[in-house]
């Protein structure tokens, strides 16, 4: 085989050679490079927000909001006004909702929120069309998922066990389990600690410029989805590697910038070049056999 390799090596006339290695089209060597730092730029890790991101929980969160706010005499707010609010503590809804700041009348008014939510939020919960498939699709690639939502780790959890089997996630974030929730970048630095990954192979997609800013302050790329009330022209505000109108498109490849078309590539080239390092490669193995 080596000898083989010599050979058609040694038929090379030494002008092609110097040719295809100092004469390299700029198309060429672009497309080596993209090759290359699009194989760096693979995710391993996808964390996804879960309130329209993944679900859309809107109607039990209206649901709850409303009867909790009624109960006390706040009617005003529209269903749009509470859909709005949706991503942030429900202290922070409660507040804005309702013009209330007392720390201890807003965690009265979390109680009760939580008891509603026992009996309205699960029911009215829907995933979106594409959320499995597309959660499917990224974890039969060998990919790592999983969730860093304000929500209950165990509310969440109630909803998916009933369309996944058990563990296929690999990690879930709640409220209850950090200090500080969101834009903190606390929920999605624990996650990645946990699942041994790194900032770089990580991507987070959320809803909201909630989920953009706690993406930033984590220092991982971030891509929106535009399932809930936040416009792609908010989204487009924070950095981010794409504003998407579905999560299909999480599995879409980037097409080639034009300077690296293969329409710009002579194949004569690029496999004179393959079959110059495979001849170099069983050469430099020769001498070090011999």
């Amino acid at each position: 085989m080596f000898s083989h390799f010599l050979h058609i090596f040694s038929s090379v006339p030494q002008k092609r050679i110097k040719k295809v290695f100092y004469k390299i089209k700029h198309s060429e060597l672009m497309f080596f490079i993209y090759v290359c730092v699009k194989k760096q730029m693979n995710y391993t890790t996808y964390l996804f927000d879960f309130d329209y991101t993944l679900a859309d929980s809107s109607r039990g969160i209206v649901t709850c909001f409303r009867n909790v706010l009624n109960r006390h005499g706040y009617t005003r707010p529209t269903d749009n006004d509470i859909k709005r609010t949706i991503g942030k503590t429900l202290e922070e809804s409660f507040s804005i909702l309702s013009g209330v700041t007392d720390t201890r009348q807003l965690a009265e008014f979390k109680k009760e929120y939580i008891k509603e939510a026992d009996t309205h939020m699960t029911v009215n919960t829907v995933l979106f069309l594409e959320t499995k498939s597309v959660l499917a699709a990224l974890k039969d690639s060998g990919a790592r998922i999983g969730i860093i939502s304000t929500k209950f780790r165990y509310r969440i959890k109630e909803l998916l066990d009933q369309h996944f089997p058990e563990d296929f996630l690999d990690i879930i974030v709640g409220g209850e389990d950090v200090q500080t929730p969101k834009p903190s970048p606390e929920g999605l630095l624990l996650a990645i600690r946990q699942l041994h990954a790194t900032k770089a192979e990580t991507l987070y997609i959320g809803d909201s410029t909630v989920d953009a800013e706690t993406a930033q302050k984590a220092g991982v790329d971030f891509a929106g989805i535009t399932h809930g009330m936040t416009t792609a022209e908010e989204l487009k505000k924070y950095p981010h590697k794409k504003i998407m109108s579905s999560l299909e498109e999480l599995l879409e490849r980037e097409p080639l910038p034009a300077a690296v078309s293969p329409r710009n590539i002579s194949v004569r080239r690029i496999a004179l070049l393959l079959l110059l390092f495979a001849a170099f490669a069983a050469l430099f193995c020769l001498l070090i056999l011999i």
